[in-house]
């Protein structure tokens, strides 16, 4: 269960960095009240994990997460540019989540 909100949590950390983008520096109110509420319930789910997980791997994953998913949003949403190159490093950070993952242990 903890792994599952570490997983819940990087998928928010995606959303509050996508509308962190979308607010253009806080001046649109929706997007910031969506960064807020993603944000919120990120660090929420995290700290609520973390009280059964070790830090070092669920803090890995769930930054891992959020990056490879703003990562893959920005390029199918967001036309950011697409490379061979940034598709072979989100696929390994996403086998080092997966390794991470494995690797953490639930106390």
């Amino acid at each position: 269960m903890a792994w599952l909100l570490v997983v819940v949590a990087g998928l928010l950390e995606t959303g509050f960095a996508v509308c962190l983008k979308l607010s253009h520096g806080f001046t649109r109110l929706w997007p910031t009240i969506a960064f807020a509420a993603f944000a919120l319930g990120s660090f929420g789910l995290l700290t609520m994990a973390l009280k059964k997980l070790d830090v070092g791997p669920a803090y890995a994953v769930w930054t891992g997460i959020g990056a490879a998913g703003t990562a893959i949003y920005g390029m199918v949403f967001l036309g950011d540019v697409v490379s061979t190159l940034k598709l072979v490093s989100i696929s390994l950070v996403i086998i080092g989540v997966i390794g991470l993952q494995l690797s953490g242990s639930a106390h």
